[in-house]
């Protein structure tokens, strides 16, 4: 059969557009795994500067990675510990504590009349009650499903983190031997600075969630809610997550306030509203700045594309990247240009 047999042209382009297919339906069906794969490299990458630090100290490799491994546990154990009893508290007693915030707001005309024009009343009392939570979370096994979801994947991504730190340098020299010899060296001196890059967006990250953290626990303390440091752990954890971590952070300490009394709950919301605008166009830009060498205007765009793009994943990528990119341009593309 010669190789211009339109049979031949046709079978080998069908072969070809099934073998394409597969490997989209292969990526589609494993994207929750490569994504907690991708994750996990990205921490493991930001926490190997701390790796780093520890062999200077003369720390074997295995230590250092031990060291680490115990740290993030410990943390994750001790934030576990702190947030369940005070979330399991404060949310029976923002259910308890419903009917009477909205007498208090019944007090005010202006809002009784839109409470009796809407109805809001009933529909208030009907929606925040147990019953309804559970039919948010799908029932009991669509909750138990999602709890234990959660478990899995944080325990996946710790797991690999580990992994990813102990043969960190194996991997590195590994992709190092795929660069043809003539470039390696050149390769090696920009992936290093690429890397570094990426721990320090991991320290100022955590810089500012550690910021985050602190205001909250000064807040807590002044206006007297329960439990002022685990609400602290509360907003610095969730400050780590890119898009909608900050968010969910001032929502459940907004929840809590509430549950403690209605000018609490409205002190709480204000603060975070506020808070939130300072961090995302004052702090965060000026720390990235400074640790990555971003600039504000490219932190912030970095930062609005990468979530309208890929959502989590480019948020958590998108100042990291931008550095890259930088970096690149400045010492690869421009001599390129000036040579011509």
């Amino acid at each position: 059969m010669s190789r211009r047999n339109p049979f031949l042209i046709g079978l080998l382009g069908g072969l070809g557009l099934l073998t394409a297919y597969g490997i989209f339906l292969g990526l589609r069906n494993a994207a929750s795994i490569l994504v907690l794969i991708f994750i996990a490299l990205f921490l493991a990458i930001g926490l190997n500067p701390a790796i780093v630090r520890l062999r200077s100290w003369g720390f074997p490799r295995w230590l250092a990675v031990t060291v680490m491994a115990l740290t993030i546990v410990l943390l994750l154990c001790g934030g576990v510990l702190a947030l369940i009893p005070p979330l399991v508290t404060q949310t029976g007693q923002l259910i308890d504590n419903v009917p009477g915030f909205i007498q208090d707001l019944q007090r005010n005309k202006a809002i009784n009349d839109l409470i009796e024009q809407y109805d809001i009343l009933n529909k208030v009392q009907s929606a925040i009650n147990a019953g309804t939570v559970t039919n948010t979370l799908g029932g009991v096994v669509g909750g138990a499903k999602l709890l234990f979801g959660t478990i899995f994947n944080v325990l996946t991504v710790l797991v690999l983190v580990i992994y990813f730190m102990a043969a960190f340098d194996r991997m590195k020299e590994g992709a190092y031997a795929l660069v043809p010899a003539s470039r390696r060296t050149r390769v090696r001196l920009l992936t290093d600075e690429i890397l570094t890059k990426v721990g320090a967006y991991m320290v100022g990250a955590i810089a500012i969630a550690v910021l985050a953290g602190i205001s909250t626990w000064v807040l807590a303390v002044i206006i007297g809610l329960a439990y002022p440091f685990a609400l602290a752990v509360v907003v610095a954890v969730c400050d780590l997550i890119p898009q909608i971590g900050a968010t969910l952070g001032a929502v459940i300490v907004s929840l809590v306030g509430f549950a403690d009394s209605l000018p609490n709950g409205l002190i709480c919301l204000g603060f975070f509203i506020v808070y939130q605008q300072i961090e995302n166009y004052l702090i965060y830009p000026n720390v990235m700045r400074r640790s990555v060498k971003v600039s504000d205007v490219a932190a912030v765009t970095a930062a609005l594309l990468g979530v309208g793009l890929f959502g989590v994943l480019g948020a958590l990528i998108a100042i990291p990247m931008v550095a890259a990119i930088q970096l690149i341009v400045r010492e690869v593309v421009n001599p390129s240009m000036e040579r011509k």
